[in-house]
């Protein structure tokens, strides 16, 4: 089974740190509306869903992905780019304890969950504003005893790798190639973004399923013509918060190795 880890939507979430896109007025009910809607598809598809209360000092906080990455053989605690994120960790690390033995790192090392996409024991880590090289040296310092193989990937046209990039499956990966250095992932096949929705590069897979924004059909069609079964969701509001889908869940096996 595969469990899922959300953090019901900040009333916070209006003062929330936007790097790539101007600030817009958000829609408190529509967001935690729209958030609850993906944590029921979640579910629908598969996972146990375990939701954090809301964190109402911490406006970014519904973002889990980010203070941690969760591997089959532990987690990794991470300090966020941003100064002001970095109390979202200990909760997360709260909730993780119970599945996994928990790793760190530190500053003067940065990383962010949302820059870091795995294929298989390879570990792609985005060169980004909130994550730095020496985050990227320590992380591939803790995974090496585990056989992971950490790759850093400069990205310069958006707030994270997974911004820019995400797997779909069979070998697959969706992409904004104009953002990042694609060199690493050679060997892989791509489907570009439409040109005309450059934030499209961010889904979800999960259980045969892409988990879409609806708000770009475009891209959504490409997909759907290489075969993939695509689910749209309206996330309208929480990409007012520069949201993608995939930060919103920390999503793992339910392996217990806590006391291993």
């Amino acid at each position: 089974m595969l469990t899922a880890i959300t953090r019901a939507v900040s009333p916070a979430i209006v003062h929330c740190e936007l790097s790539f896109i101007g600030r817009q007025p958000i829609d408190l009910a529509a967001a935690q509306n729209q958030h609850h809607a993906y944590e029921k598809l979640l579910g629908k598809l598969g996972a146990r869903v375990i939701s954090l209360p809301a964190e109402p000092d911490l406006p970014d906080s519904m973002f889990v992905e980010d203070p941690a990455i969760v591997l089959d053989e532990l987690a990794v605690i991470l300090p966020l780019g941003t100064e002001t994120r970095r109390r979202e960790a200990p909760s997360i690390a709260q909730a993780l304890a119970r599945f996994r033995r928990l790793e760190a790192v530190s500053l003067p090392g940065t990383l962010e969950g949302g820059d870091v996409l795995r294929i298989g024991r390879k570990i792609f880590v985005g060169l980004t504003r909130r994550s730095n090289a020496e985050g990227i040296r320590q992380l591939a310092a803790i995974l090496a005893p585990h056989g992971y193989e950490v790759m850093a990937v400069l990205v310069t046209g958006c707030l994270h790798l997974k911004s820019a990039v995400t797997p779909l499956g069979r070998n697959t990966l969706l992409a904004n190639r104009a953002w990042f250095d694609a060199a690493p992932f050679a060997g892989l096949e791509w489907i570009d973004v439409d040109p005309a929705e450059p934030h499209a590069a961010n889904a979800l897979a999960l259980a045969g399923t892409v988990i879409f924004p609806a708000s770009f059909p475009r891209t959504s069609t490409r997909i759907a013509a290489r075969a993939f079964h695509v689910t749209p969701l309206d996330i309208s509001q929480l990409q007012k918060a520069e949201s993608g889908l995939t930060c919103s869940s920390l999503l793992f096996a339910d392996i217990n190795l806590a006391d291993s």
